[in-house]
């Protein structure tokens, strides 16, 4: 198929038409679709319901080192918890701990404590500093991003490259300047662009120097054990090993929850930190809890037990995910892939999608698809203050609509993709005949 590039001012002019009946036929039709977050649909929700039958009121609501889960204590979690957790994050039981339901609000509680108390390296609270900058590799997560930007931190774009953030960039930047405090990553299945850092992304990040003795990488590993592959995952190397053996692991935090594996509103979260680290937060958590849930945490440990392991439960959410991603990707391979206007990732895991369009696209693009009844992530969310200087980038999120809809929804942004790339193609062709 010929590049819309290669078409002629008269092709496409008359493709420009062809593509507005196309799309007043397809509004008419008075669709209504959300896929602007990445969240859990119910038949996902449901693979988890049997959790709430693990306890009642004949259950022994005991740990298994005699905690009374209905008392107060046990501010870290109780220990099957934070082995359960220490599986999925890679790391010692002894050097996790037990939250809430939400890893977002561990990451604002470190970055409020890190701006109220300082961090391990210095003495300085954060909000003491002249000046604090984060690094944002993007396009990345909004809600990162908006974390740092909330306590007054600079906001700084690192670009995103197929084995994670431009190495050669943050080296630059961390080495130089005592200001930039840290770093946001999700190191699995990244959102949006659905890679998976290398191993020597992963090393390089643990052993660089740093003109700030505090540094800190906020290593959000969101979406560890969902692969779509589960017989061949996708390996990211343990960073908190790598920290050790440069004698920087005090500079990592590594978060992760069940919010994408159990209960979206209702599982549990935790973050992993090295002994000097977590004995620096634990101080300031001992403020405001005497402990977490340690009903839901007991809950849990005892779902996923036997048959209902965690790896044959994220089984079956692959089988429920893949089939959706699919449908986006075979819609972006058939209408837009012999184009020459989109370029996209295709995840082996994870929530998202990121689609490229032509420069200066993007908005265009999702805001026709919010007038034909389709919302997308809004254009610019996946960069530092909304704001994508290339005005290209688009995040998908095909998990919570079903897959009949997932399709629909695929099919009207492939139009509207197509539809702003020809109208800034006649533009373009139409300023130069005009000048």
């Amino acid at each position: 198929m010929q590049h819309y590039t290669e078409y002629t001012l008269e092709q496409l002019q008359a493709e420009d038409a062809r593509l507005k009946k196309e799309y007043e036929e397809v509004k008419a039709k008075g669709i209504k679709l959300d896929l602007s977050r990445g969240k859990p649909d119910s038949v996902q929700l449901d693979l988890s319901r049997g959790m709430l039958d693990c306890l009642d009121s004949g259950s022994s609501l005991r740990a298994e080192d005699g905690t009374d889960c209905v008392n107060y204590g046990a501010l870290a979690g109780i220990p099957e918890a934070r082995r359960f957790m220490a599986d999925i994050m890679d790391v010692a039981p002894e050097e996790v701990f037990i939250g809430g339901n939400s890893s977002l609000n561990l990451m604002h509680d470190c970055m409020g404590i890190a701006y109220l108390f300082g961090m391990v390296g210095s003495e300085t609270p954060w909000s003491k500093l002249p000046a604090v900058k984060f690094l944002c590799p993007s396009p990345g997560y909004d809600r990162h991003f908006a974390v740092s930007q909330h306590f007054g931190a600079e906001l700084v774009t690192v670009p995103m490259t197929k084995d994670g953030p431009d190495m050669d960039v943050v080296e630059r930047l961390v080495a130089g300047d005592s200001a930039i405090k840290g770093i946001w990553c999700v190191p699995k299945y990244s959102n949006p662009t659905g890679i998976t850092y290398s191993d020597e992304t992963v090393r390089r990040l643990a052993s660089m120097p740093t003109a700030a003795p505090d540094f800190t990488i906020f290593w959000d590993n969101a979406y560890a054990c969902h692969d779509f592959y589960p017989d061949e995952p996708d390996v990211l190397l343990n960073i908190m090993e790598e920290c050790k053996k440069n004698d920087t692991a005090n500079r990592l935090l590594i978060f992760a929850s069940t919010s994408k594996i159990s209960f979206s509103g209702a599982g549990i979260s935790a973050f992993a930190a090295a002994a000097e680290s977590m004995k620096h937060l634990q101080k300031q958590y001992s403020l405001q809890t005497i402990g977490y849930d340690k009903l839901n945490q007991l809950r849990h440990v005892r779902f996923f037990q036997g048959e209902n392991s965690l790896k044959n439960h994220m089984r079956k959410h692959a089988a429920l995910l893949l089939p959706k991603f699919n449908a986006v990707l075979d819609c972006l391979r058939t209408q837009l892939g012999d184009l020459g206007i989109a370029r996209w990732e295709t995840p082996r895991g994870g929530y998202f999608i990121s689609l490229d369009t032509p420069e200066g696209c993007a908005k265009r693009a999702v805001a026709l698809c919010a007038e034909a009844g389709v919302v997308i992530t809004p254009a610019g969310a996946t960069f530092p203050y909304g704001a994508d200087p290339a005005d290209s980038n688009i995040r998908i999120a095909p998990t919570f609509a079903a897959i009949d809809e997932v399709g629909t929804a695929a099919a009207l942004l492939c139009l509207c993709v197509k539809m702003a790339s020809v109208e800034k193609l006649l533009a373009g062709r139409l300023d130069s005949r005009a000048s």
